[in-house]
């Protein structure tokens, strides 16, 4: 039998979660695999706006040219780093159990909130999305562009001087870092990004493969992830530009789906909330709100100040 090879990037926490996806491959499926390791035009364009370059679809793509290129049999992704559209040939086979999806605050001064940090102090994120909603919590931070793998932004915590710094704590749980966090941001103070928390398991469309790693999704995970990956469409939102969504099961089986389009300073903010049974259908109804409220202006608004 064929080792399986997949695809992932090779930072310290894509390297993790590909190892946890290849002892679930291993251990359901009972098939052998290796990692290989790739490196994409985001891993080399350090220090500068990937906005600019094509935003964090350029953490995909040559990933997915390994997997259309018959070098690797699938690819193991951070579900929030995935364009709207993926790659012809291609297609998101399994979604995964969901970390915790919220941010994660990181203090140099232990135990501190977000609500309880002085005026004033120094808030590193590498997030636009973070940084307006931040921006229009707290207008009386200072937030401090930051950009790096997660032990790199631990690190400039001191080197930099800042007083925190905002990450994923999914990201955090899975490199063994929990204990790190001071406070699991609650999403109705900070919606996260579109699946943030999940991984996304990515075959050629159609393939005997790609049937069998279904197995590995989580349908609860699934749904979440098809709800906001569907706003993102609608809005034809990119890293670009501010935005966020979370899914959630509500008890009578519905999904209640939050999103929300900012501007990069924080001062216009629009929300739209949706129910409904159909996944993708209840995705698209939230953003429909957000463009019936101005959502249409403000994205345009968004692409030429990219631009620039």
């Amino acid at each position: 039998m064929t080792v399986l090879r997949i695809a992932t990037r090779g930072s310290a926490l894509a390297l993790a979660q590909a190892r946890w996806v290849a002892a679930r491959i291993e251990t359901q499926l009972a098939r052998k695999t290796e990692l290989l390791t790739v490196k994409t035009s985001g891993d080399r364009l350090q220090g500068i706006s990937l906005a600019k370059f094509g935003g964090k679809g350029l953490f995909v793509k040559e990933i997915e040219e390994a997997v259309l290129e018959g070098r690797a049999d699938l690819a193991v992704h951070s579900a929030k780093d995935l364009p709207a559209l993926l790659a012809p040939g291609l297609a998101v086979v399994a979604w995964p159990q969901r970390e915790d999806p919220r941010d994660a605050l990181v203090a140099r001064e232990r135990g501190a909130g977000l609500q309880t940090l002085r005026a004033g102090v120094r808030i590193g994120t590498g997030s636009v999305r973070r940084g307006a909603q931040l921006r229009a919590l707290r207008p009386d931070l200072e937030i401090v562009p930051l950009r790096g793998n997660v032990t790199t932004r631990l690190q400039k915590l001191e080197a930099e001087g800042l007083d925190a710094v905002v990450l994923a704590c999914a990201g955090l749980v899975r490199l063994g870092l929990a204990d790190r966090i001071d406070e699991r941001i609650p999403t109705e103070v900070v919606l996260p990004a579109v699946a943030q928390g999940t991984l996304a398991i990515e075959a050629r469309a159609d393939s005997a493969l790609g049937h069998s790693l279904a197995a590995l999704s989580d349908r609860d995970t699934e749904r979440s992830a098809l709800a906001e990956r569907a706003f993102l469409g609608h809005l034809h939102g990119d890293c670009n530009a501010p935005l966020a969504a979370f899914a959630e099961g509500l008890p009578d089986g519905r999904l209640r789906v939050r999103g929300l389009l900012s501007s990069t300073d924080g001062r216009t903010l629009l929300r739209g909330e949706a129910h409904g049974v159909d996944a993708v259908a209840t995705g698209a109804a939230a953003a429909q709100q957000i463009l019936s409220r101005g959502g249409d202006r403000l994205l345009e608004e968004l692409r030429r100040e990219a631009a620039r």
